[in-house]
């Protein structure tokens, strides 16, 4: 889920949707816009739903500093267009592996922040082999988790529940269009509040080490972050005090050393 319209979401962070060092590539037929940075062991950072790569620009250079980051942008979102068809949790992890495999990444360190951990998770349990650690952060497990007020709220505003700024990025990158916003949202949005495939029992077939990460004022409450650890087989949590759903953007130096500290082991 993104980040509320309300209070507690995240301010615009400074970014600058021009000149951006990024590239694209066949992934599976889908066009990929991706960027990279740093030196090391190659990290995969998933963004969030209707999110470009710019909401990372406060925690990207802090993971390159040990890691080397690729940042792809998924399915309609940021720089990589639309195509026919529906946009689920499923799909886009399937995106993400051929991204992967068309690098080639081998195997990596998966990063996942909202819809980017509910892809990862999926990545993680369909390919195990492609993942060596992995990072939840914000996510829960399937839509009957989520937070009873961030669905409330969704359901109430629909796209209007979305910061305002993710609209004026889109706007700025996207090859279809600013008016493809709405069709992104309607297509992606039913996975934020409909039932799932995954659930807790699931996750005792993932086989990478798993850190689960939220805000204290999350859609991934507590309570439900704990019983993600107690499923894992080798899972740890963090709860980050003073922090929304977009921890992320609001905590990038809180979120790195968390991150980084957790794949070192």
């Amino acid at each position: 889920m993104p980040a509320a319209s309300d209070d507690t979401a995240p301010e615009a962070p400074a970014m600058s949707t021009n000149a951006r060092n990024g590239d694209f590539v066949d992934a599976g037929g889908l066009r990929t816009y991706y960027e990279v940075a740093g030196d090391g062991s190659p990290l995969l950072l998933l963004h969030g739903g209707m999110c470009p790569v710019e909401t990372f620009d406060g925690l990207t250079p802090l993971l390159a500093a040990q890691h080397r980051v690729y940042t792809p942008e998924r399915r309609g979102h940021g720089r990589t267009p639309d195509v026919e068809g529906p946009i689920t949790f499923a799909i886009m992890a399937a995106d993400t592996i051929a991204f992967m495999e068309a690098l080639p990444l081998e195997r990596a360190d998966l990063v996942g922040w909202s819809d980017g951990a509910a892809v990862a998770l999926r990545v993680a349990l369909r390919r195990p082999d492609l993942v060596r650690r992995l990072v939840l952060i914000g996510q829960p497990v399937n839509s009957a988790s989520v937070d009873a007020s961030a669905k409330s709220e969704l359901e109430e505003k629909g796209i209007d529940v979305l910061p305002p700024f993710l609209r004026d990025l889109y706007a700025a990158v996207s090859p279809d269009g600013p008016e493809h916003f709405e069709t992104v949202f309607e297509k992606l949005s039913p996975q934020w509040l409909s039932d799932d495939e995954i659930e807790l029992a699931d996750l005792k077939a993932v086989q990478a080490p798993t850190l689960v990460m939220a805000g204290e004022q999350d859609v991934l409450t507590a309570e439900h972050g704990a019983e993600m650890r107690d499923a894992l087989p080798d899972g740890r949590l963090q709860i980050v005090a003073d922090a929304s759903h977009g921890l992320p953007m609001e905590q990038p130096d809180v979120t790195s050393r968390f991150v980084l500290d957790f794949l070192a082991g």
